[in-house]
């Protein structure tokens, strides 16, 4: 069976932020994890691509810890990557991302995406 694929957009080497937990979070449930940051670099020993367009794999998530409004800048290269699934977390959302993602024909889920995999965020500490 083939692993799956996650971006992890708003990906931060500092293991306080969600974007940290989320690499490790699926990390530990065995998905292949790309993480995403126009700053590059490294999270948890794993190169960052800086645009989510660089990734060489399909994807089957990706997942948004990024403000609204930097998130809304992203959705037309997520509606051209066609992930099987958009994952918005607390914090990521606005009515205006979320109108403009299912304009663009994606079908945002509004959810951690940390617990969506079964794991909780407070199980990785600082």
């Amino acid at each position: 069976m083939q692993r799956k694929t996650v971006a992890v957009v708003g990906a931060s080497s500092d293991p306080k932020k969600f974007g940290n937990k989320a690499v490790r979070a699926y990390l530990n449930q065995g998905w292949d994890v790309y993480p995403v940051n126009p700053r590059g670099g490294e999270v948890e020993g794993f190169r960052v691509y800086t645009a989510l367009e660089d990734i060489p794999v399909k994807l089957d998530r990706i997942t948004l810890y990024v403000p609204p409004q930097v998130g809304l800048t992203l959705l037309p290269v997520i509606a051209k990557l066609q992930p099987a699934e958009l994952f918005v977390n607390p914090g990521a959302e606005s009515d205006e991302l979320l109108e403009r993602a299912r304009a663009l024909g994606l079908d945002p889920v509004v959810a951690c995406s940390i617990l969506a995999i079964g794991q909780t965020p407070a199980s990785f500490p600082d």
